[in-house]
């Protein structure tokens, strides 16, 4: 898969199953957010070809900065997928107001993204994917900017939601035990360019899963090893 005179990516081949939740890791510069960007369309591919079996408006993306409209309110802002595809005001505001609550942001829709935590801002942008119920969720290092108790927070929220709502999910991160945490299987990016698959984990922690939880799991630290091994095997430079 190339975007250019050198291929970004080459011979990568993976897929995400429904209601799988999937993991991409690998070395900075590895092609990992390119390759979301061509699964959603925004990029092109000069070669390979990508598969779904659904609409294009099935697929939602969680960007690793939200993208709240600063000048809509909370509500507006999720109801805002649902109005684009046609859902009257009313309901698509009844909608949000739903989503709000089930994010822990009961009372919040009348706010305006500047008068929200960070943590209040990823769950709006959380709540603005699923309420259109897309059946792949794409996410870039979405929680990346959030301190570590927000980030557990907000991950135990997505996770709940994802697992219940059968949504197949392919995330990049460059947090191995997020990706083990959160994750059926997990793919592991040779160094770029020409960016390859080099390893499959299959996690074998059973659902539904506490992401912090799971990490006393005697197999946890096993499996984290050994991702590390395989990362510094295929960038022996790579700092996390």
């Amino acid at each position: 898969m190339g975007y250019g005179p050198v291929p970004v990516l080459e011979g990568v081949d993976l897929e995400v199953g429904e209601g799988e939740f999937v993991s991409l890791v690998g070395p900075s510069g590895s092609g990992k957010s390119t390759l979301l960007r061509a699964i959603s369309g925004l990029l092109r591919p000069d070669a390979g070809e990508i598969q779904r079996d659904f609409a294009p408006e099935e697929l939602g993306f969680l960007f690793q900065e939200d993208a709240l409209l600063p000048w809509r309110t909370a509500r507006e802002n999720v109801a805002l997928g649902l109005r684009i595809r046609g859902l009257a005001k009313g309901k698509a505001f009844a909608e949000a107001d739903t989503w709000l609550v089930r994010l822990g942001l009961a009372g919040l829709g009348d706010r305006f993204p500047h008068e929200l935590s960070g943590g209040q801002r990823k769950r709006v942008a959380l709540a603005q994917v699923l309420a259109i119920k897309p059946r792949l969720l794409l996410m870039d290092e979405p929680l990346a900017s959030l301190d570590a108790i927000l980030r557990t927070q907000v991950t135990r929220d997505l996770l709940s939601l994802v697992e219940a709502e059968g949504i197949a999910v392919l995330l990049v991160t460059h947090d191995l035990e997020e990706a083990i945490a959160l994750s059926d299987r997990i793919y592991l990016l040779s160094k770029g360019p020409k960016a390859r698959i080099t390893r499959e984990y299959r996690i074998p922690f059973p659902r539904p899963r506490d992401p912090v939880g799971v990490r006393a799991e005697p197999q946890f630290g096993s499996l984290l090893q050994r991702l590390w091994r395989d990362l510094e095997e295929v960038s022996p430079c790579v700092a996390q």
